[in-house]
């Protein structure tokens, strides 16, 4: 097997599915987000009620952050926790790497999201976490994703890559 393929083996396995920690909207612009225990993603739109769920917004319709990175950034920062609506994500996950997910298409529950990019941090961080919070979230800032197929996202719900997984061992 040639090189490429030897990454590309090891770049689809995942060594266990992540999990839905958390989950929230913006019901406004500027507003805090409200949190929820489902919500209703519709394919080519975002998630339902969310101020920034809309058919032109293709590449950022759903963002989602790591519960692991939470706690990067407030040992970073000195604060004992840093909360997810602090950081304005819509999903907190835990125990998969979502940055593996940023370039292919992957399960929460019955929903199909396409992993599009990084969502890096904006300046509101400096605002929502105080001096640094900008600097702190560099790197642990998430992902972006459409919905491709549409579905209710609930707490509790399995992340995992639609593909093929898990994979054979």
């Amino acid at each position: 097997m040639n090189q490429d393929g030897d990454l590309a083996k090891l770049m689809a396995h995942f060594p266990r599915a992540g999990k839905v920690e958390w989950i929230g909207i913006r019901l406004e612009r500027r507003a805090p987000l409200a949190a929820l225990d489902r919500v209703e993603a519709i394919a080519g739109y975002g998630l339902a009620g969310d101020h920034y769920a809309s058919k032109n917004n293709g590449k950022r319709q759903v963002t989602l952050i790591q519960a692991e990175h939470l706690v990067a950034v407030a040992t970073l920062l000195g604060k004992p926790v840093v909360r997810p609506e602090w950081v304005r994500r819509n999903i907190l996950v835990s125990g998969i790497n979502l940055y593996a997910l940023r370039d292919r298409c992957f399960r929460i529950g019955d929903t199909v999201l396409e992993g599009t990019g990084t969502c890096d941090p904006c300046s509101r961080m400096e605002e929502a976490l105080g001096a640094g919070g900008y600097n702190a979230m560099r790197g642990h800032g998430g992902i972006i994703a459409r919905v491709a197929n549409g579905g209710m996202i609930r707490l509790g719900d399995v992340v995992q890559p639609a593909d093929g997984w898990p994979q054979e061992r």
